[in-house]
C-alpha cells in the first residue's frame, strides 16, 4: 500500500498547523495528547485504515500500489 497526502491545499494547511501546535498529536480526537497511539501518523490509521480511505484528519490517504 502507498500513503499519500491529501491534494487539497487548504486541508493540508490547516491540518499541519494543528500538528505543530498540537505537538504532533491528533487534533481530531480530543485528549489525544500524551497518547502515543494518537501521534501523528496514529495508530488507527496505520492499522485500520484500508487503501481508498483518509485518516481521520483528512491529511493521508491509502492507495493501493
Amino acid at each position: 500500500m502507498k500513503i499519500k497526502i491529501t491534494d487539497n491545499q487548504k486541508v493540508s494547511n490547516k491540518i499541519r498547523a494543528a500538528l505543530k501546535q498540537n505537538d504532533f498529536y491528533c487534533p481530531c480526537v480530543v485528549d489525544s495528547k500524551g497518547k502515543e497511539e494518537y501521534k501523528c501518523m496514529c495508530h488507527d490509521f496505520l492499522f485500520n485504515t484500508k487503501a481508498g480511505e483518509y485518516c481521520h484528519c483528512g491529511l493521508y490517504y491509502k492507495e493501493e500500489e
